[in-house]
């Protein structure tokens, strides 16, 4: 009898997302020069810190078993039809959009746009989602997308604060802004100590502690307010307006800009993008250009190229939490870049005509369920655009209501006063309508009210639009299928992803995102729910949630976890208020101070400004190691005033550090608690854990590490897991009964944040299993090893720990070349015309690459991207030797376009060959940068963040 099981799978999905193959394996450890795997892991992690035991999961599924299970969880979410709003409806996503980017990896797997010459694609789609918000709120500047549409109201809370004088430390709100972002406006505001005063806009006095103030348009009931006389007495004292306004709303409505506005967030969800429980949904942010400079997140902004023709880039803000740390104006580090995306092209698909012809439908259909529910003995409100609040007949009982309408599979708001709200939507019918109408009739008691659709518009006449919007030919020209399908393959043939070849980025861990993976995301059993259903409605998602919380327990070593940090430096921001909160429970709500490496991420300083926390920075010491004498030195200096210490472990600097257990213990000792940044799980999982560390508080960057994909810029999650004394503490949520009894404020719109993308992560662990895992994260240490095998001898590798290993990724010093004028930037760019993305540059050291393969990538690959570095270094020897021009070379001019290499002209002291295809697996599969390097000084000097005028595709057409 064999000793092998019977039946034994072949199939295990750990084999598909692992690249190397066993030979390969034997390969790259003989290069390393170790013996095997274990001994590499062994001569890498610090014994004292490696985890004893397998985790504690269930063994792995393949990826049908998986898939099945996906679907009977997914049949346990119950079918409604929800009327609840609240700044999440029901849209139609054009097929077009949803097979050509949502389910699309030339789309989902680009990465954020810094290397733009590779990204001309993506940021022209982002361009567009822009200038279709500009034009719509009738601003002049608008950000490429925030992460909800709370978050987005809460960083026009601190735009207006950082603009404001000493005295101006009070906000106003109305007491008709939705729940779900006055919840995560008390967040932020009571984390910097700003005082939130609620009211109605209409009788509460603004004084001259008021720095800003916030509305919604159509307001929490559905009642469109004219706030044209509140934005001018505003004005008068000082004080800045925001504006929430519904963004399908703007078609039909005056907008803000046009009212005095100076601020208009909210949400691009119902521009296409399904509902998901609650995300992923890109937030938009306009502004007006006086502003620009302290606008969140992401710009893109036109440009030049080398050849002075037109190039766009990401504007002013780009990575600056990297660069001003504690003095950036947002911690903001992740967009929802795919989301916004899919916003853009449902506004180019639709255009203005389409769009403003869905907008009149759903108000046409509101108007007409207003007059028949009025007819019937019901009230509501006068104005509206798609949300009335109905005050029902006194013989009728809400209750009673809402039992009739749940048995019926529909969802309604109701509110503590016994009035009912409906929010109608793009996917409404007649039908819909007839039903609602049968509904409340069976519990009213009465007649059916006739449907009349040739209501008088319930809008004011002051408030009706009369300007036009979205003229700019992009959104005019695409409206057939096949015009459609070429623009969306045009723009990705632009864009480098991980379908044309690895994207080495250090600290971003740009994995593999299978397709099994992906596939439950769309299915509409996950995507039509509402965040806000009645949680037996979500019993499929509630099985997801508690199977990722338990499996991401078992894998960090803690005891809760909360789902709702929608990106990686909200999670950031999440774990801090949660410390903030634990000692304030305590009595030491004085404990202000967060020590923080010099290696630590580059968003870790502005998240603890922005939780009320001072910013000390401990230095490094030569090994790139946290410098101990310095970190003695700065406890002793705030041993009463210590809240926290965060340090990001493996470090930036690609090591494992032997005393971090020594580093927490210490930090314990003088009352403060540790604060692990997860960005570089990708090197713990299965080996070491937050909580072996010492660990009281991490973040997991499920974009990273647990395989959603990064989309162009976003979507992330940034769950945080903690120890069971900080559990209490875990953020709450305003709309939906969550967590403590001494839960924080939310931090995120939805309770469980971007919830369908969550599937994917649980996709990840559940095909892996605790073994699949562990495999992982060798591998990622193999390949990071293999690769710095390889560059060591024609590189400096700047950082390794005690046995001359790094961890998951490695920094390559490339410092000494600018003494022959090569800085780092060159090499990136001269890496694009050999078909990769640059690997991170220069962070967290400046004048270097910071590389990361990812255990997804096969030997074949990891040695194309070391035989194009290795080629650059003979690059760089020539110039250094005198062979090849200081100022006109390969490196200086790079990346090479189609158009310069197919030129006339050919003035360069080096060959097309050489520019073009320096290798020979290049000429097979040549991936060409659609535009030469990008001037950024000339994007600053003149920022321009719209499409081009008209005039310039006239110009283009001639």
């Amino acid at each position: 009898m064999s000793d092998q099981p019977l039946f034994l799978r072949q199939d295990r999905f750990v084999h598909r997302h692992i690249g190397p193959t066993a030979s390969d394996t034997s390969r790259m450890l003989q290069r390393i020069g170790v013996g095997s795997l274990d001994q590499l892991i062994d001569q890498t992690i610090p014994p004292a810190i490696r985890l004893q035991k397998p985790l504690a999961l269930p063994s792995d599924e393949t990826e049908v078993d998986y898939l099945q299970r996906a679907r009977l969880i997914a049949s346990m979410n119950t079918h409604t039809r929800s009327y609840i709003g609240m700044g999440y409806y029901g849209t139609i996503t054009p097929t077009v959009i949803l097979r050509n980017v949502l389910e699309n990896p030339g789309w989902y797997t680009q990465y954020t746009p810094y290397q733009a010459e590779i990204a001309q694609g993506r940021l022209e789609s982002l361009l567009n989602y822009q200038t279709m918000i500009i034009d719509l709120t009738g601003l002049e500047i608008a950000n490429a997308s925030l992460l909800d549409e709370a978050t987005a109201a809460a960083e026009a809370m601190h735009l207006m604060h950082a603009l404001a004088k000493a005295e101006q430390h009070s906000l106003f709100v109305d007491e008709h802004v939705f729940p779900q972002t006055l919840d995560v406006l008390r967040t932020r505001c009571d984390a910097i100590g700003v005082r939130i005063v609620v009211g109605s806009y209409t009788n509460t006095p603004l004084g001259a502690e008021f720095f800003g103030a916030i509305v919604q348009y159509p307001n929490s009931v559905g009642s469109i307010e004219d706030y044209t006389g509140f934005c001018a007495a505003a004005h008068a004292n000082n004080i800045l307006v925001c504006v929430v306004a519904d963004l399908l709303s703007l078609c039909l409505l005056r907008p803000p800009g046009e009212f005095g506005a100076d601020i208009a967030v909210g949400s691009s969800q119902r521009f296409g993008v399904p509902m998901g429980y609650g995300g992923p949904h890109a937030a938009y942010f306009a502004t007006r250009d006086a502003y620009k400079r302290s606008i969140p997140g992401r710009i893109i902004g036109m440009s030049v190229d080398a050849q002075g023709n037109p190039a766009l880039r990401m504007a002013l803000q780009t990575r600056e939490q990297h660069i001003k740390r504690d003095k950036a104006t947002s911690n903001i580090c992740t967009a929802q870049a795919l989301l916004a995306n899919m916003a853009a092209m449902y506004g180019v698909y639709h255009g203005p005509k389409g769009l403003t012809a869905i907008a009149r439908r759903v108000h046409e259909m509101t108007n007409a369920l207003a007059h028949a529910l009025r007819s019937m003995g019901c009230t509501t409100q006068e104005f509206f655009f798609d949300t009335l609040t109905i005050g029902l007949p006194s013989t009728t009982n809400a209750a009673a209501l809402r039992a009739k309408a749940e048995q019926h599979a529909i969802n309604l708001r109701y509110d503590a006063n016994g009035q009912v709200g409906i929010s109608l939507d793009e996917q409404c019918d007649l039908s819909d309508l007839q039903g609602l109408i049968a509904l409340f009739a069976s519990a009213i008691g009465c007649a059916e009210g006739a449907i009349d659709a040739a209501t008088k518009p319930a809008i004011p006449a002051a408030l009706q639009r009369t300007s036009a919007f979205m003229s700019h030919p992009v959104f005019n020209r695409y409206h057939s299928e096949t015009d459609m399908l070429r623009y969306l393959k045009s723009l990705e043939n632009k864009d480098l992803s991980l379908v044309h070849s690895m994207i080495a980025l250090g600290s971003c861990t740009m994995k593999l995102n299978a397709t099994t993976e992906m596939i439950p995301v769309t299915w509409s059993e996950f995507g039509s729910l509402h965040p806000f259903a009645p949680q037996d409605q979500a019993k499929g998602y509630r099985q997801i949630f508690n199977e990722l919380e338990s499996a991401l327990c078992a894998i960090t070593g803690f005891d809760a976890v909360s789902l709702q940090p929608n990106a990686g430096a909200q999670g950031e921001y999440a774990g801090l208020l949660v410390i903030k909160a634990y000692h304030e429970a305590k009595g030491q709500g004085h404990r202000n101070v967060a020590l923080i490496p010099a290696s630590a991420h580059g968003t870790n300083p502005a998240s603890a400004v922005m939780a009320g926390l001072k910013v000390v920075v401990v230095a490094s010491d030569a090994r790139g190691y946290v410098d101990m004498d310095d970190l003695h030195r700065k406890l002793e200096q705030h041993r009463t005033d210590l809240s926290c210490f965060m340090v990001t472990y493996p470090s930036t600097h690609g090591v494992f550090e032997e005393n971090i257990q020594e580093i927490c213990a210490l930090i314990h000792e003088h009352g403060g608690l540790v604060y692990m940044d997860g960005a570089n799980m990708n090197a713990q999982v299965g080996l070491t854990s937050p909580r072996m560390i010492g660990a009281d508080v991490c973040h997991l960057n499920l974009h990273k590490t647990f395989c959603i994909p990064h989309g162009g810029g976003g979507p992330g999650m940034g769950p945080i897991g903690v120890t069971k004394e900080l559990a209490p503490f875990l953020p709450g949520h305003a709309v939906v009964a969550l967590g403590h009894e001494h839960a924080t404020h939310a931090v995120s719109a939805a309770p469980w944040g971007s919830a369908s993308i969550l599937l994917i992560s649980h996709a990840y662990i559940s095909m892996m299993g605790a073994d699949g895992l562990r495999e992982a994260t060798r591998y990622a240490i193999l390949n990071a090893n293999y690769i710095k095998a390889r560059l060591a001898e024609h590189y400096d590798i700047l950082y390794t720990g005690t046995n001359g290993n790094c961890a998951h990724e490695m920094i390559v010093d490339l410092r000494k070349f600018k003494a022959v004028g090569i800085e780092a930037e060159d090499v990136a760019k001269r890496l694009m015309d050999y078909g990769f993305h640059a690997p991170t540059v220069s962070f967290p050291v400046p004048g270097t690459l910071m590389i990361e393969p990812t255990e997804s990538e096969p030997l074949a690959e990891l040695d194309r991207f070391c035989d194009a570095l290795i080629s650059i270094r003979h690059e760089i020897a020539a110039v250094e030797n005198g062979q090849a021009d200081k100022t006109d070379n390969v490196l200086k001019n790079a990346p090479h376009t189609q158009s310069v290499i197919c030129a006339d002209e050919w003035n360069h002291s080096y060959t097309r060959q050489q520019a073009a295809f320096a290798l020979p697996f290049v000429r097979h599969n040549k991936f060409w940068a659609t535009v030469g390097r990008v001037n950024n000084t000339v994007g600053d000097r003149t920022l321009i963040c719209a499409c081009p005028p008209t005039s310039d595709y006239a110009e283009e057409a001639v």
